[in-house]
C-alpha cells in the first residue's frame, strides 16, 4: 500500500470527495496517522530510498569531459559556479565553443553558465543522437514488446523536441530523463517565469497532445502567451523546467521531501545561471554569485531579515555602477509551482537569490513550512486551489517526515490567496481563459494590482513599487 492509496485514487476520481468525508482537523489528523502507520508497517523506513542516477549517456559524457582538454587547457569542472563557467566560455572564440558543443553535447547543453545559443545548439545535437538510438531500439528483437513500445514513444518525443524554433535549455536522456525548454527571449528578458511541475514529470510527460496544459511544455507556453498578451511592453520569458527527478506516481516518494531537496538545489542553480543574472553578477562585487549566495545563506542561518550581509559584500562603486546602468540588473524571477513542484519551491525558497520576487503555488500538498515566514524568503508568496482539486483531501501534515506540512491556502499560512476560477481538477490551472492563468500572468509581469483575489483573501492585491 502506498501513501495515497489509502485515500483512493484521486487521479481516477475515486478519492474522497469533499462532500463525503468529514472535514474536521481531528479526522484529518487521524487519517494522516493511519496512513503513516500503514506505510511504515508495510514498507518500513527504507522505503524512503536514495535515488542514484543510472549510468548512462550523460555519465559517459561527463567522464569524457573530465579527461578532455581544449588548446592544451583542461576543461572546467561542470559543477563550478555558473559565473566561473561563463567566464571560461567568454575566453573562447566561436569555433572553440562550437567544438566543445560538438564533442560534448550532453555536457555543454546542460552546463549552467554556458552561452544560451550554444546550449540550444548542443541539445539539438544530443537530441539527434538520442533519436537515432531510440529508432534503432524500436526494431531491436532483444527488447520486449514493452521495451520497443517505450522506444517508439521516446523516438516520437525526441523528434518533437527537434522541431524548428524550439529552444531546449537542458536535455538528458538517461533513465526517465530531464529536460527544460524556453519560451520567449531568455537572453534579454527582464522578467523570467519558471514553471516547476510535480509528480510523474519526465521526458515522456514533458509535453502531451491530449491534456496539453497538464504538461510542463503546455503550461509554460500558455503562461508565456498570457503574459505577452497582458503586458506586451514587458520583456518576458518562461521556462518549462522538468530538470529534476520527480516522484513516480502517488507513492512514498511523493509523500517525502527527499527528491524535492535534490530538485531545490537544481532549481537554485538554474536561477543563478540566467543570462541577465550572470551579467549583473559580473558588474557586482568580487565573488559574484558565490558571494551573493553565501551572504544570503548567512542571513537565513541567523534569522536576519535585513540585507546587511549582502550589502557588506557590495562596494559603493559597484552599487553606483548598477544604478547608473539598469541593463546590468538581474531579471526578476517568478516561480510557478504545481503540486509536488510546490514542495521543491518551498525547500528552495530560503536559498534562492533576491532576484526571485514571487513564488506562486497551485494545487499544493504543502511547502514543508509551517507558514510563509517559515520559507525564509523575501519573495511574495501566492497560493491558489480550485474547488474540485483532490489535493484538498490529502492531509496537510508532516508526520515522521511524511507529508509536506501546512496548507498554503489556509488562512493562517500567510500566502496571498489568488482566485482559481475556471480551473478544473488538479491539472487545470494553466488552461487558457481561466482566472488562474490570468492571475499567474499578472504575477509574472509584476502587475500585482491586476490579480483577482480569492473571496477568502479580498485584499491580496497591491500596487507594486515604482521600478
Amino acid at each position: 500500500m502506498t501513501y495515497f492509496s489509502a485515500l483512493g485514487n484521486p487521479l481516477s476520481g475515486s478519492g474522497f470527495a469533499s462532500s463525503g468525508v468529514p472535514g474536521t482537523t481531528a479526522w484529518r489528523a487521524l487519517l494522516a496517522l493511519a496512513v503513516v502507520f500503514v506505510l511504515l508497517a508495510t514498507t518500513g523506513w527504507t522505503a524512503v530510498r536514495k535515488h542514484h542516477a543510472d549510468a548512462g549517456p550523460r555519465a559517459s559524457a561527463l567522464l569524457a569531459w573530465e579527461k578532455g582538454s581544449l588548446a592544451g587547457r583542461p576543461l572546467p569542472d561542470p559543477d563550478a559556479p555558473a559565473g566561473r563557467i561563463a567566464r571560461y566560455f567568454a575566453s573562447l572564440d566561436t569555433a572553440q565553443q562550437r567544438t566543445l558543443a560538438r564533442r560534448y553535447p550532453l555536457v555543454v547543453g546542460n552546463l549552467a553558465g554556458a552561452p544560451l545559443p550554444l546550449r540550444y545548439r548542443a541539445n539539438h545535437t544530443a537530441l539527434r543522437t538520442a533519436l537515432r538510438v531510440e529508432r534503432a531500439r524500436t526494431t531491436d528483437e532483444r527488447l520486449t514488446d514493452e521495451g520497443r513500445h517505450e522506444a517508439t514513444r521516446r523516438m516520437h518525443r525526441f523528434a518533437s523536441m527537434l522541431r524548428p524554433g524550439r529552444q531546449i535549455l537542458s536535455f538528458d536522456p538517461t533513465g526517465r530523463g530531464h529536460a527544460a525548454e524556453v519560451f520567449g527571449d531568455l537572453e534579454h528578458a527582464r522578467r523570467v517565469s519558471v514553471v516547476v511541475p510535480g509528480v510523474d514529470t519526465e521526458l515522456l510527460t514533458f509535453e502531451k497532445s491530449a491534456r496539453r496544459y497538464a504538461a510542463p511544455v503546455g503550461m509554460a507556453d500558455a503562461l508565456q502567451k498570457e503574459q505577452e498578451a497582458a503586458a506586451p511592453r514587458v520583456r518576458t520569458a518562461t521556462i518549462a523546467w522538468a530538470d529534476y527527478t520527480a516522484p513516480v506516481g502517488l507513492g512514498v516518494d511523493a509523500a517525502s521531501g527527499e527528491l524535492a531537496q535534490e530538485g531545490a538545489a537544481r532549481l537554485d542553480r538554474l536561477v543563478r545561471s540566467l543570462p541577465a543574472t550572470l551579467r549583473a553578477t559580473a558588474h557586482s562585487a568580487p565573488g559574484g554569485d558565490e558571494a551573493d549566495g553565501s551572504a544570503q545563506r548567512a542571513a537565513h542561518a541567523t534569522g536576519s531579515t535585513d540585507r546587511s550581509a549582502t550589502d557588506r559584500s557590495t562596494t559603493a562603486r559597484n552599487t553606483a555602477a548598477r544604478s547608473a546602468a539598469g541593463r546590468t540588473a538581474a531579471p526578476k524571477v517568478s516561480l510557478f509551482c504545481h503540486s509536488y513542484g510546490s514542495v521543491v519551491c518551498g525547500l528552495a525558497a530560503g536559498r534562492l537569490p533576491s532576484s526571485v520576487t514571487d513564488i506562486a503555488v497551485a494545487g499544493s500538498p504543502g511547502m514543508r513550512a509551517d507558514n510563509a515566514a517559515g520559507l525564509r524568503t523575501r519573495a511574495h508568496v501566492w497560493a491558489m486551489r480550485d474547488r474540485d482539486d483532490w489535493i484538498a483531501d490529502v492531509p496537510h501534515m508532516d508526520v515522521g517526515g511524511l507529508g509536506h506540512g501546512a496548507d498554503p491556502v489556509a488562512d493562517g499560512f500567510g500566502a496571498r490567496h489568488l482566485s482559481a476560477a475556471g480551473a478544473e481538477g488538479h491539472t487545470g490551472y494553466f488552461v487558457p481563459h481561466t482566472r488562474s492563468l490570468a492571475n499567474f500572468a499578472a504575477v509574472g509581469t509584476g502587475s500585482y494590482q491586476d490579480v483577482t483575489c480569492d473571496s477568502s483573501d479580498p485584499e491580496c492585491s497591491f500596487v507594486p513599487e515604482p521600478r
